[in-house]
Parts: structure tokens; sequence; C-alpha cells
């Protein structure tokens, strides 16, 4: 079974990095583009073994408890 854990900052935190690609988009004539908000990706493989919703359970956990810092950033769990 694969998922994918999506960690992004909120909406009310300031994201500089993606101000800084915004910035570098508008610099190169892309000025459609009215925010960027960068994040990261985790792709997870777990065993065949597991139950979807005991996985699904173990990755909200993992998600929320390792992968996110629940101040400043929100995330999201795609089980395949």
């Amino acid at each position: 079974m694969k998922a994918r854990v999506y960690v992004s900052f909120k909406k009310t935190v300031l994201d500089p990095q993606g101000q800084a690609i915004q910035s570098a988009l508008a610099g190169r004539g892309y000025h459609s583009i009215r925010d960027v908000r960068q994040g990261k990706v985790f792709e997870i493989e777990v065993s065949g073994e597991a139950d979807r919703a005991t996985v699904e359970r173990q990755l909200e956990e993992i998600a929320r408890d390792i992968l996110a810092n629940p101040v400043i950033e929100e995330y999201r769990v795609e089980v395949d």
C-alpha cells in the first residue's frame, strides 16, 4: 500500500520561499501567477499486511506528531 502526506504552511503563516518563487516567476514574465506556497510531500510505502483503517490512523498520527509542525503547518494524508 502506498500513501502520500502533504505538508504545507497554514495560510496565516508567512512563506518566504513561496514569495521568492513568485517574485522570480514575475521576473520571468509569468505575471498571471498571483501566489506560490511551498510545501513537502512524503511518499510512504506500507506493507500489505496492515488493514487500511489501521494504516490511515497510523499515518494521521505520524503526520501530526512527526512530519508536520501543527503550530504553523497543515497536512493531508492520501492512501492509495
